[in-house]
């Protein structure tokens, strides 16, 4: 296997490999792994594999979750289909950044996607690194939000279009996760900056080491948690992926974020993920 680095802040492709050999070859996918945890996100072109080699791969990494939403493959249980198609043009759920399933308590470990259909440009997905974005905070930073925690909502996101009813209902089945602001990567022992777009709010700021008047809870703590989730906006943290039918991205959910650009209308993408379980932060 050769890997070809993409930047220097993250991001690698993969020659010379076939998914469907890693799924028995124990070498082989530890050689795959390995290169996740050291560049966070690998990518792969030309992997004609069928849907049961996918989610078999898949599995190599740990279980795997359909996403309550999302729909998933009916024969490949925990292969979530992400189709976008022309009559779907305000559909813009992934045109953010964000860490796949934080409003869960185990949020997941990271995901393979492969690439079913793709439009002749555009649709790209981004990933930036946010152990990266930690590092580089400045210090004061680092030292005010070192004990910080806050809330990740599904609620607030793929259920603000529901009725309220179906909202509420999805709220009483995944109540608002609380993890840390920064969480320890488990494998790596690096600490990574974990706000994102379904972060809602801090719950532990409003202590009178951080709040002298009412004006440092509100808007204090609304522009501190802003500024940290605009960290993964950062041009040098990130790394640009063009897709192309076959091609697969693994990336580690846990010190990553990404963002799939909506920049392809009218035209169809279709991709296949599988997600894998993770563990709770810490």
């Amino acid at each position: 296997m050769q890997v070809e680095q993409l930047t220097c802040a993250i991001g690698a492709e993969l020659l010379g490999v076939n998914l469907a050999d890693a799924i028995h070859d124990e070498g082989l996918f530890a050689e795959i792994r390995s290169a996740l945890l050291i560049h966070r996100v690998v990518f792969l072109r030309d992997q004609d594999i069928t849907r049961a080699e996918h989610v078999a791969f898949a599995r190599r990494f740990g279980e795997l979750e359909d996403h309550p939403v999302a729909g998933s493959d009916p024969d490949h249980p925990g292969l979530v289909r992400i189709y976008k198609t022309p009559d779907q043009p305000n559909d813009r759920y992934e045109n953010a950044w964000h860490a796949d399933a934080t409003w869960r308590e185990a949020p997941q470990f990271g995901a393979v996607l492969r690439c079913v259909e793709c439009p002749p440009v555009g649709g790209d997905t981004m990933w930036a690194n946010m152990v990266l974005a930690y590092e580089n905070l400045p210090e004061h930073i680092k030292t005010q939000i070192a004990n910080l925690r806050a809330r990740h909502s599904i609620e607030a996101s793929f259920g603000a279009v529901m009725p309220i009813e179906k909202r509420l209902a999805l709220k009483a089945q995944f109540p608002d996760a609380e993890h840390p602001v920064v969480r320890t990567h488990p494998d790596t022992g690096e600490k990574v900056l974990f706000v994102s777009a379904f972060t809602t709010h801090f719950t532990n700021y409003h202590t009178p080491a951080r709040v002298r008047f009412g004006q440092d809870a509100n808007p204090g703590a609304g522009e501190l948690l802003r500024y940290l989730i605009s960290q993964a906006y950062i041009p040098e943290y990130q790394v640009r992926w063009r897709w192309k039918p076959n091609s697969i991205a693994i990336w580690d959910n846990r010190s990553t974020q990404h963002y799939a650009v909506m920049d392809y209308a009218p035209c169809h993408r279709k991709m296949e993920r599988a997600g894998i379980i993770g563990d709770k932060p810490y």
